[in-house]
Parts: C-alpha cells; sequence; structure tokens
C-alpha cells in the first residue's frame, strides 16, 4: 500500500512543525520535513550569507538565484507537488502561506493548526482548521484508515478483474 505524502508548511522559527512531522510519521504517512529533507540539509538563508537579514533588495533578489536557493526551492516544491496532504502550522510566515495556497489551488486536503499572528480571513481556504493536536492526529487517523480502506478496495478490484480474464 502506497502511504498518502504530507508536506508541513511552517516557520523555521515555529516550535510546534517537529510535532506535527512526528505525528504524520506515528500515524504511518511518508512526511516531508523542509528542516530535514532526504538527501540534503534544510536551507537556510545563512549558508548563502551570515548577513542575509542586511540585504537590499538587488541582494535578496540575486540570493534567489544562488545554486543554494534554487536547490532549497526545488526541493520543497518538488514535495509540495508530490503531496497529498498540507499541514500549515500557524505561527507561519510568507513561505509556508504561499505553500499553503498552492496546496489549495492545487486541490490537495489541507488543514491548519495553531494561532495565526493576528486574525486571517483566508485560512477559511482549509478542509479543516483544528485547535489542538489530538483532533489534528484524529482528523489524520481517519484520512489515513479511508485511504487503506480505499487502496484495499482498488486491490480487491484488480484482483477479481484478473480472476475472470483467466
Amino acid at each position: 500500500m502506497n502511504p498518502l505524502k504530507v508536506y508541513v508548511a511552517s516557520s523555521w522559527r515555529n516550535d510546534d512543525q517537529p510535532a506535527v512531522v512526528k505525528l504524520c510519521r506515528e500515524i504511518g504517512f511518508e512526511v516531508y520535513d523542509f528542516k530535514n529533507p532526504p538527501n540534503r540539509t534544510g536551507f537556510s538563508w545563512s549558508q548563502i550569507d551570515p548577513n542575509w537579514k542586511n540585504w537590499t533588495i538587488d541582494e535578496y533578489l540575486n540570493a534567489l538565484q544562488t545554486p543554494l536557493a534554487v536547490e532549497g526551492f526545488d526541493s520543497d516544491m518538488n514535495a509540495l507537488i508530490e503531496c497529498d496532504i498540507c499541514i500549515l502550522v500557524f505561527p507561519a510566515g510568507v513561505s509556508a502561506a504561499m505553500e499553503f495556497g498552492q496546496a489549495v489551488g492545487a486541490g490537495k486536503y489541507t488543514f491548519v493548526i495553531g494561532i495565526p499572528r493576528g486574525a486571517d480571513l483566508m485560512v477559511r481556504m482549509g478542509d479543516h482548521y483544528c485547535r489542538n493536536m489530538e483532533e489534528l492526529k484524529i482528523r489524520l487517523k481517519r484520512l489515513f484508515q479511508a485511504n487503506l480502506v480505499a487502496q484495499q478496495m482498488v486491490a480487491d478490484e484488480k484482483a477479481e478483474e484478473a480472476a475472470h480474464r483467466q
């Protein structure tokens, strides 16, 4: 059976992000962790320039084109495109919001958890807003179980078709 793929969109500074990644893995999902992506380290602007917080707009735009930035973007974007589920973990920044918007626009199943830095109307785009980790866990487990049932039904149907062809 193929596990559903989860993309967790959040901030590097969000202390809840690792717990969400861990929860998803414990349930049985395949999870992309932007802090620890497969076969590489997580992208950080300080890898390009320790003085990145003081960049001019031109320095920032140039940094977006560096091989490290392109590699980090490609890694995150490919995982986002391949995911089945996207979870936005607040508080989060611009990148996480853009990732979540991409997931919504692509028809991915979406969850929001946590409290944004301020009231935000557009979180209504998400399929579910979970009040806490327990609610997220319950909803994710239901989705995981439903996926297993659906995959088993498809496997049974294929086996039945193959038996009828013989």
